[in-house]
């Protein structure tokens, strides 16, 4: 009997889901580009797999938003949308923590999950996955040429050769593949998908990953080079690394069963603990251009007045777009977020409440590990975000290379600021404006 297809609300999207499964770990599969979870079931290598993923664990399947059977949407969602989107299955299911099982592009987001929320991470499992899409996958001058043989063959069965070139002969295979293709995403999808993993770049968070975590790779992988899998493995604290021999990028062709005995192995076998106080978050500061000069102007109780306003306006954007205010800093404000589309749609937010009242704020923010500590949060990443804001124009929204590379997708636009020395970064960090009104509304 197939587990039954349910749907968790993820903002105003419907994601579909399954459970299947009684063991003592949840165990969510973060699918690759394109998935479909009730044809998942339809060819026996593949239902073999997850029976056995079900053996030992709660098995948590789903179908990112734009693909299989949930809702499909204008473009494609930024990384940290499809993020949340793991996060309304967990809460749909009344999982409080589980271990990730991230496939090829699922990795991303996986580890941007494991990041930003350790104490709902049990542990993080990488098959086939990347930090950076064009390093390891696709380079930028062969998007053409890709992007053309989908506009002309998907739903053929022909992209089989790229991910599985061992099992481009069989027949019957191809056409399960194509049908695959067919109701996993529509060409449009796949072509917005993969110009958008162009964008991607993750290699920055992960050393920031604190949760057990297992990287599995075959060796002659033909989609994702198996360096991929050996630099993720470098630079997550404490990653254990398994390579496999082979040269098929799926996991169900081949020999799966070595991959899911290495999983079964890590996580019925992992106790290590997490360290929920170091995370991964999108810090902001923001602060009033010539300050000093207008509160001398207009004088203490005018000033003190004009601050009220600003405070009421920037907490009623805080509050929009999820912010956890940490501090005011007298004419700035100290914030964290979960998520960097929505730390630059906040910032936006706030800059364009506070014009009327005549006041021009510079804003900066940067995305990396913080130590927090109750209220109170320390960490470089606070430091360099101090820095970025300092460095940014009076009206101007100035981003680190961080966050524009985990926006990918989103629409914002940025202008090339150049590269800069900041006090506490080795070397100089490239930072970018936000361009002025490139980040939508929520």
């Amino acid at each position: 009997m197939l587990p039954r297809t349910r749907y968790a609300k993820s903002g105003d999207v419907h994601i579909a889901y399954q459970v299947i499964g009684e063991g003592p770990i949840d165990l969510v599969l973060v699918p690759g580009f394109i998935s479909n979870v009730e044809l998942l079931w339809d060819w026996p290598p593949l239902a073999h797999l997850l029976n056995r993923l079900a053996g030992f664990s709660r098995l948590i399947l789903f179908d990112k938003r734009g693909t299989g059977l949930s809702d499909r949407i204008g473009g494609v969602a930024p990384l940290e949308q499809r993020m949340d989107d793991v996060r309304a299955v967990m809460d749909a299911v009344g999982s409080e923590r589980a271990a990730l099982f991230g496939i090829s592009e699922g990795g991303a987001m996986s580890t941007l999950f494991a990041a930003t929320y350790p104490d709902r991470t049990r542990a993080l499992v990488l098959y086939g996955t990347y930090a950076s899409y064009t390093e390891w996958v696709l380079s930028s001058d062969k998007l053409a040429a890709f992007i053309a043989e989908i506009e002309s063959s998907w739903g053929t069965g022909t992209s089989l050769r790229h991910f599985a070139p061992d099992a481009a002969g069989d027949r019957a295979f191809r056409d399960w593949w194509a049908r695959f293709e067919r109701l996993g995403a529509s060409p449009q999808a796949v072509i917005d998908l993969t110009r958008m993993n162009l964008e991607i770049d993750t290699r920055a968070i992960l050393p920031t990953i604190r949760v057990p975590t297992l990287i599995i790779h075959r060796a002659g992988d033909v989609r994702v080079a198996v360096e991929a899998g050996r630099y993720q493995a470098a630079h997550i604290p404490g990653a254990t690394y398994v390579e496999l021999p082979g040269r098929d990028h799926i996991v169900w062709v081949g020999d799966g069963d070595a991959a899911i005995d290495a999983v079964e192995r890590f996580l019925t076998g992992s106790v290590a603990a997490v360290e929920p106080d170091r995370v991964l978050a999108t810090v902001m500061f923001t602060d009033i251009v010539e300050s000093t000069r207008r509160a001398g102007d207009l004088g203490d109780r005018e000033w003190s007045q004009l601050l009220d306003r600003h405070r009421a306006l920037a907490r009623r954007e805080f509050a929009r777009f999820r912010g956890r205010e940490v501090q005011s800093t007298g004419d700035g404000f100290l914030v964290t977020f979960d998520g960097p589309a929505r730390a630059i749609r906040c910032a936006e937010g706030v800059r364009n409440a506070v014009r009327p009242l005549g006041l021009d704020l510079r804003i900066g923010l940067h995305t990396g590990e913080i130590v927090v500590a109750g209220n109170d949060i320390s960490g470089i990443a606070v430091h360099l975000a101090a820095r970025v804001a300092g460095a940014a124009r009076a009206g101007e929204v100035l981003v680190s290379s961080t966050v524009k590379d985990l926006v990918a997708g989103s629409g914002i636009r940025f202008a090339d600021r150049g590269s800069h020395a900041l006090k506490g970064f080795e070397g100089e960090m490239r930072l970018y404006g936000v361009e002025s009104g490139a980040a939508p509304a929520a």
